[in-house]
């Protein structure tokens, strides 16, 4: 099979080709687990991390990509949920212990043992990989394979950002950064919370068009005034700066939720500009988002089915990854970046 393989850490500015297309044996699936043929893989910030050495692979070479859609190729013995032909998801929780107090209590993303897809295992940047058929999903029929791919991470995660910001419909959810996550999360809103109105801070004019465009109240750069502040905001981004804007535009008791997997350390100066009598006072709340739960990913698959909730998507051959990549890293971002692995 082809699969594109990263064998080091790079600094993207320099290099524009970080992963290298090799030619792999199909892997053959083992106890409990499926092979899956790769329809369509997404294309997230955190491969970019990968990549970067921000939150690195333990181990090289290592397959990236964690937005998996494909079908049932192969069953390993003692699998039961799925057959052969069945269109599944794969999601960046590739597998948990199963044995600790977290695992137990509903809470597998925060398990020590949490292995990440396309991270700690091979991932779908490549036409077949292998997966326990307990960590796969079914992809509701109204989606497309590209459509489904962007939901299995930027929509998963989302979707637990929104219910850890605790929001009631009414109240003012604010979003900082628009890309994947940002406009699927909106669109989450506009249907569950349809009198909430919805701020977003953006630091493009094209991704404040693209915010208005699909229902936001208003949309600006976190450095500006919105009209009204937020109960609770959703940021994206990786750096500190937009943490400490922010945390301004929070009414008392507001809850200031960080769905990023890091923050830039260079951007730690912002840190500096914090004020706790403007930022933090008012029982202003500040909780991070680890990874997804298998949970999150099967309710969230389930709303979006419902709602309808369709991912805004470029697609990309599978030869062009790395410029996929590069795309990501540098320029403007509208929806999600998803490469179509099939067809290629």
């Amino acid at each position: 099979m082809k699969a594109w393989i990263l064998e080091q850490t790079h600094d993207l500015t320099q290099v524009s080709a970080p992963l290298v297309l090799v030619d792999r044996p199909v892997p053959d699936p083992g106890k409990g687990q499926v092979l899956i043929r790769v329809s369509v893989c997404g294309v997230c910030h955190t491969e970019l991390d990968e990549i970067e050495g921000r939150t690195p692979p333990p181990h090289y070479p290592v397959i990236l990509g964690h937005q998996v859609v494909g079908y049932i190729e192969k069953l390993g013995a003692q699998t039961k949920r799925f057959r052969v032909g069945d269109r599944v998801g794969v999601a960046w929780i590739f597998s948990a212990c199963g044995e600790c107090a977290y695992c137990k209590n509903g809470l597998e993303n925060l398990c020590e043992q949490f292995q990440g897809t396309g991270r700690d295992a091979h991932g779908g940047y490549a036409q077949y990989m292998v997966v326990q058929e307990d960590f796969t999903y079914a992809i509701p029929k109204i989606f497309s394979d590209a459509e489904a791919a962007p939901l299995l991470c930027a929509g998963a995660i989302g979707y637990r950002s929104l219910k850890l910001s605790g929001l009631v419909n009414g109240q003012t959810l604010g979003l900082t950064g628009f890309g994947a996550s940002g406009h699927l999360v909106l669109k989450m809103v506009k249907s569950l919370y349809p009198e909430s109105p919805i701020l977003v801070f953006a630091r493009d004019v094209e991704e404040q068009a693209f915010a208005r465009s699909i229902g936001a109240s208003w949309a600006g750069s976190a450095k500006e005034q919105p009209p009204f502040k937020a109960h609770a905001i959703i940021d994206t981004t990786p750096v500190w700066t937009t943490i400490v804007e922010s945390l301004l535009h929070l009414l008392p008791g507001g809850r200031m939720i960080i769905n990023a997997i890091r923050k830039e350390s260079a951007d730690q100066q912002a840190l500096l500009k914090l004020r706790y009598q403007d930022h933090l006072w008012m029982e202003k709340e500040i909780k991070s988002v680890a990874n997804i739960t298998r949970k999150d990913v099967e309710e969230f698959l389930t709303v979006a089915a419902k709602i309808p909730i369709k991912s805004e998507v470029e697609i990309y051959a599978f030869h062009d990854a790395n410029k996929a990549l590069a795309d990501l890293k540098l320029k403007h971002v509208r929806g999600a970046k998803v490469l179509s692995v099939s067809n290629d």
